[in-house]
Parts: C-alpha cells; sequence; structure tokens
C-alpha cells in the first residue's frame, strides 16, 4: 500500500500485513494524488506545487521519472482502457495524457471553463473523464475518446475527492465544504439526483462496490475521527 505524506514531502510504502513502513520515497514538493499502472508496474504521484507528476518503480520502491507538467497539479487517475495516466493540469486548464510505456505526455487537453480542476475520476467502461473544479465548484464530463465536454453541473462547494460504484453507477462529489453531491451516470446521461451537507471536512469519499457502501473518513467529529460508513439508497 502507498500513501502520499505531504509533511515530510514523501510516498510512504506500506505493507498490508504487518502495518510497517517498508520505504520512504521523495514525492516532490507536495505529494497528493496516487495512481498505479499495472502493466507498467508504476505509481504517478501528484506533485501539487512542483508543476510535476513523480514516477515510481514499484518492484524497487524508486523514483524513475519526473514529468514535467507545469502549474499547479490535480489528482492522478490510471485508465483502463488506454491503459494510460491522466493527470489534471489545474493552472493551465487542462486534462494531460501520459504514456507510462515511455513516461511522456501525449496529448493536453483543453477544460475551457474550467478553474482549479483538481478532482479526477476516469470511468474507463463509458470512456469519460469526470473532473472537479476547486475554484468555481464545477463538474465537467468530458469524452475521453473527443476530448470534448459532455456536460457541466454546479457542485458542493470546494470539490475535492470523487468515488464511483460501477454496478449502481452512481458518482459521489465530496466537497471541503464537508458537503456530498450524488449523480446517476447513464450510458449517455449524467444526473445530479442528491446534494447536501454530510459533515466538516467530508471532502475524501471511498466506495466498496461488493457492498454498495460509501465511506467518508471524517478529520474531527466531537474531538476524535471518525470513519462513517454509509448505505446507498436501494
Amino acid at each position: 500500500m502507498y500513501a502520499s505524506a505531504t509533511g515530510t514531502d514523501e510516498v510512504v510504502a506500506i505493507d498490508e500485513t504487518t502495518f510497517k513502513i517498508t520505504a520512504r520515497m521523495p514525492g516532490g514538493v507536495y505529494p497528493d494524488g496516487i495512481a498505479y499502472a499495472p502493466d507498467a508496474h508504476k505509481l504517478y504521484v501528484s506533485d501539487e506545487h512542483g508543476g510535476t507528476d513523480t514516477v515510481i518503480d514499484v518492484r524497487t520502491n524508486t523514483v524513475i521519472a519526473t514529468i514535467r507538467i507545469g502549474g499547479s497539479i490535480g489528482n492522478t487517475q490510471y485508465d483502463a482502457g488506454t491503459r494510460h495516466i491522466f493527470v489534471n493540469a489545474q493552472t493551465k486548464r487542462e486534462l494531460v495524457e501520459i504514456d507510462p510505456a515511455t513516461d511522456t505526455i501525449v496529448r493536453r487537453i483543453a477544460v475551457p471553463g474550467a478553474k482549479e480542476n483538481h478532482g479526477l475520476l476516469i470511468d474507463s467502461a463509458s470512456h469519460r473523464a469526470f473532473i472537479a473544479c476547486e475554484g468555481n465548484d464545477k463538474l465537467f464530463v468530458l469524452d475521453l475518446r473527443t476530448g470534448k465536454i459532455l456536460a457541466s453541473f454546479s457542485v458542493a462547494k470546494d470539490p475535492d475527492v470523487l468515488a464511483l460504484d460501477p454496478d449502481r453507477q452512481e458518482l459521489y462529489v465530496a466537497g471541503e465544504s464537508g458537503q456530498v453531491t450524488a449523480f446517476k451516470l447513464g450510458a449517455d446521461t449524467v444526473d445530479k439526483t442528491a446534494e447536501s451537507f454530510l459533515a466538516t471536512h467530508a471532502h475524501v469519499v471511498a466506495v466498496d462496490p461488493s457492498i454498495h457502501q460509501v465511506y467518508f473518513p471524517l478529520q474531527d467529529v466531537n474531538g476524535q475521527p471518525m470513519l462513517r460508513i454509509m448505505s446507498a439508497a436501494p
């Protein structure tokens, strides 16, 4: 298991059996999002303040490349369809595509109307990217094949992490404001279904698709950290 440690500007490898740290690697100026390209056995780590994606070989736990993207960097995601990595270039208002075979940028996709595009989720089955913008509280739906914007929505303030339940086709956008926005996805449609306040700093969301539960790690609930587990509506 790998985690970004922004306090020490490192990426940390953790043994899932013992929970002990097995390696520490430099992650740039402010390591944030992490994506794994399984065929290449590489991690791609967003260096949010350094303007790069750091590439780590998981077989040796060493940094093997630094990809210069420029400006402030948002989240990084892997697309199983193309076997490529996609990175939010916040300052440039672009979605950047990287080929793990060469660790080079192969395409820069403009995201018109985006402001601080940080959150990112790739739905490989539908060839769509969902891009959340912290600067103007927007969600953009982008066709990865054509590079065209399919739709845009207003979402909870300061959107950050996105999660998808693939079987139910439900998308969750968690905001640093503590609000969460939910969407229902169709083959050619995206519909906003709900938006409400969940908890303070509820800006991280994860889904267990096998049991359709949604997880929100909360920083402070009555002075204690808490993992809130919710079941999707039937």
